[in-house]
């Protein structure tokens, strides 16, 4: 679950390593953006969300979204009796590859996301050296929600709130929001090619099989995937073809043959 189709680049990661099991996808589409509106009432959101998922009779749940999992997760786990997986900004493997290397590391998130203990707990436990900044691109989400993805857009976007940045002080940018990743060309445009740039995606959909393996819950399913919006089945052959374009066009970012 998301609170919008950032999520579907999580599950694009789960189909990859797990083709076999059927999927429910919900989005929050009511309630976006999660993160720019105040803590509780996201929690509200969720609870209603994750009530309506469990009642499908899921066997693990995955919060697939940054801010959902930071201000959620641990109230989530005490509640439901399954496995919930969340996803956080990939701080770790960013600060330990360039910790003693003078590179700093940007992560790019909701302002909820950054806002939170979790996250800033993240940080503190694993940024010995001082090299994570952090910087809110609301605007991405708004664009990925009215699947504005044009690039001649969304670099315009990013000039400006990257302007008051030496983009060359960085060694990796962390996407620590689930919708960021469909503007991944469009950040390589203003980093210098070296600048890796990752998400927590895969991390998240390996814990996914991880936990299904030790609990001999893999491959019961077939691929398939019911896409639910705030609690209704989407049936409507227009929004059905948007959210398998999505997935298409994640596999034209990360698996075309000009990035093997």
């Amino acid at each position: 679950m998301d609170s919008g189709i950032g999520g579907i680049t999580v599950l694009h990661q789960a189909l990859r390593l797990l083709p076999n099991e059927d999927y429910i996808f919900y989005a929050d589409t009511l309630h976006v953006p999660y993160g720019e509106k105040p803590k509780e009432e996201v929690k509200g959101y969720i609870f209603d969300a994750v009530d309506f998922i469990v009642s499908q009779g899921v066997k693990a749940l995955v919060v697939a979204c940054n801010t959902a999992t930071c201000i959620a997760i641990e109230d989530l786990r005490r509640k439901y009796d399954l496995p919930i997986v969340g996803i956080e900004p990939a701080v770790k493997p960013a600060v330990q590859k360039w910790e003693g290397r003078r590179k700093k590391v940007l992560v790019l998130a909701t302002q909820l996301t950054l806002n939170e203990e979790k996250f800033h707990n993240l940080v503190k436990r694993i940024d010995h050296e001082d090299i994570v900044e952090s910087l809110p691109l609301p605007g991405l989400v708004r664009f990925a929600e009215k699947f504005e993805f044009a690039e001649e857009v969304a670099v315009s976007y990013l000039k400006e709130q990257l302007s008051p940045l030496d983009l060359t002080q960085y060694g990796t940018v962390v996407l620590g929001c689930t919708h960021f990743p469909y503007f991944e060309n469009s950040l390589r445009q203003l980093f210098p090619p070296e600048v890796d740039i990752i998400s927590g995606s895969f991390g998240t959909a390996k814990n996914l099989k991880r936990i299904l393996e030790a609990r001999g819950q893999l491959h019961e399913g077939t691929g398939d995937i019911v896409f639910y919006q705030s609690g209704t089945k989407v049936e409507d052959q227009e929004t059905l073809t948007n959210y398998k374009n999505l997935l298409a066009m994640l596999d034209e970012l990360y698996y075309h043959p000009k990035h093997v």
